[in-house]
C-alpha cells in the first residue's frame, strides 16, 4: 500500500483518535511501557545490529552516540512515559467562553492538530518520545527515522503499534516510513497530512520546506552560546560550560560558542583552556565571520572575546540559530538585558544549555525543538501538538437580526 493510501486511512481514523478519552490514551501509554519492558531483549538485539552496521560503514561518532539504545535509554523512555501519563489532558480545554447573546455562547476548545508527519534523526528513543506525545495529544503519527537505526526503529514501532491497538485505539493512528524515497511521497500528501516536523540539518529542513505544501514546524542548526559576563561566579562558569559542551556533544543544545567579556578574558581564558584540555575539548579562537555559524556536534567549540553584554547579544542574534543561549553573571541588570534582548527559544542564566529538553521541562518528552515562532517555540510537548476550534451553541440565531438592529450582541466573558 502506498504512503498516500495509508495516509488517507489515517486521515479517516483521526477523528476517532481525537474523540478518545484521556483515560484511553493514558492506558495506551501504560501498555506501551509494559510492552517495551517485555520486548527489551528483541529491541537491544536489533540495536546491536544497527551499531555493528554503523561501525562497518564508518559512521561518524556523533551519529553513533545518538543511535545507541541501551538500558539507560530504555529507562529514560519509561520515565518519560510515566511523566507524560501524569500530565493533564491537553484536549478539551476551554480557553475562552463568551456569551454573545442571552441564548448564544461561544467557546474556544483545544483539539489535536490531526495527522502529523515527523522525520527525525537516527535516535531510537526519539521514536518512543514522538509516538507517546502524539498518542497523548490525540494525533495520528507518520514516523520516518534515520536509516542508521532501521532495525531498532522497526522493532520499536511494531511493539508500540501493537500496544496501541491492544489499548483500544485505532491501529491506523500510526504509520512508519522506512525508505528514503517515501519522504518525497509523504511531501505530496498535503490533503491528508496536517503538519510536518523535520529534525535535522538546515539543508534538510530547507529541502522539506521547498518541496511540500504541508505546513512545516522544526528546527535546523543548534548553534548555542554561553556568554561569560564580567561579574561571573568562578565556581559556576567553567562547570556549566564543560557540561554544556561534553555532557552529550551530539545534541542540538550543546554549546558551540563561548563569548567572554574582555574585562575578564586575561584571567578567565587560561582557566577555560585548561578545563577544556582536561575534558578533551578543542578550543578554536581568532575565528571570523561565517566560521561562527558552524555546529560542531563534537568536543570542539569556538571562543570569542566581546566588549560587553550588548556585543554578546548582537553576536548571538546574528550568528546563532535562535535555539538556546545562556549568560553567566551575578549582575541582575545585565541578566535582564540578556534575557530580554536575545531572540532565542530558550534564554538561560547561570545554567547549561543542555537543559533545553522537553523531558527536563516536565513535558514528559518532546517531538522536537522549534526555532520558529509559529506555531510552537522551544521544546515541543503536548501544548505544541494541539490547536483549537470555536464552537457556538444557540437557538436559531440568524445574522440578519443583528445586522438589521432587531437584536444586539451582549458580549459577556464567562471564564
Amino acid at each position: 500500500m502506498s504512503i498516500s493510501e495509508q495516509a488517507k486511512k489515517m486521515k479517516l481514523a483521526a477523528p476517532t483518535l481525537a474523540a478518545s478519552t484521556n483515560d484511553m490514551r493514558n492506558k495506551a501509554l501504560s501498555v506501551i511501557e509494559e510492552a517495551l519492558k517485555d520486548n527489551k531483549e528483541a529491541i537491544f538485539e536489533a540495536n546491536h545490529k544497527d551499531l555493528a552496521a554503523a561501525k562497518e560503514n564508518n559512521i561518524a561518532e556523533a551519529i553513533v552516540k545518538r543511535l545507541k539504545f541501551d538500558e539507560g535509554k530504555m529507562q529514560a523512555c519509561i520515565d518519560g512515559l510515566k511523566q507524560l501519563r501524569d500530565l493533564p489532558d491537553p484536549l478539551g480545554k476551554v480557553s475562552l467562553m463568551r456569551e454573545m447573546d442571552s441564548d448564544m455562547v461561544l467557546r474556544r476548545v483545544s483539539v489535536p492538530i490531526g495527522v502529523i508527519g515527523v522525520i527525525f534523526e537516527a535516535r531510537p528513543d526519539a521514536l518512543v518520545q514522538i509516538s507517546s506525545l502524539c498518542i497523548k495529544s490525540g494525533n495520528c503519527a507518520i514516523l520516518k527515522g534515520g536509516k542508521e537505526t532501521a532495525e531498532t526503529n522497526r522493532v520499536l514501532f511494531n511493539v508500540i503499534r501493537d500496544a496501541v491497538i491492544k489499548a483500544g485505539l485505532p491501529g491506523e493512528c500510526m504509520m512508519q516510513c522506512e525508505l528514503h524515497s517515501e519522504i518525497d511521497e509523504l511531501l505530496k500528501c498535503e490533503k491528508e497530512v496536517d503538519l510536518l516536523i523535520p529534525r535535522g540539518s538546515n539543508k534538510f529542513l530547507q529541502y522539506i520546506m521547498n518541496n511540500t505544501k504541508i505546513p512545516v514546524m522544526g528546527h535546523a542548526d543548534g548553534i548555542c552560546h554561553i556568554y561569560v559576563d564580567e561579574e561571573y561566579d568562578e565556581k559556576i562558569a567553567i562547570p556549566v560550560i564543560i557540561d554544556a559542551k561534553t555532557q552529550y556533544t551530539a545534541a542540538c543544545n550543546a554549546v558551540e560558542t563561548v563569548l567572554v567579556n574582555e574585562k575578564i578574558a586575561e584571567k578567565f581564558l587560561p582557566a577555560l583552556r585548561k578545563a577544556c584540555e582536561e575534558a578533551g575539548v578543542i578550543v578554536n579562537e581568532n575565528l571570523s565571520g561565517e566560521e561562527f555559524r558552524h555546529e560542531y556536534l563534537a568536543k570542539e567549540m569556538s571562543v570569542k572575546v566581546v566588549k560587553d553584554v550588548k556585543e554578546a547579544v548582537e553576536h548571538i542574534n546574528y550568528y546563532g540559530s535562535h535555539h538556546t543561549d545562556s549568560i553567566i553573571t551575578e549582575n541582575d541588570e545585565n541578566a535582564a538585558y540578556f534575557e530580554q534582548m536575545v531572540d532565542s527559544a530558550g534564554v538561560y542564566r547561570n545554567i547549561s544549555t543542555r537543559f533545553a529538553d522537553g523531558f527536563r521541562y516536565g513535558f514528559g518528552a518532546e517531538v522536537g525543538i522549534s526555532t520558529s515562532k509559529l506555531h510552537a517555540r522551544g521544546p515541543v510537548g503536548l501544548e505544541g501538538l494541539v490547536t483549537y476550534k470555536y464552537i457556538i451553541e444557540g437557538h436559531g440565531n440568524i445574522v440578519g437580526d443583528y445586522a438589521e438592529g432587531k437584536r444586539s450582541f451582549k458580549f459577556k466573558d464567562l471564564l
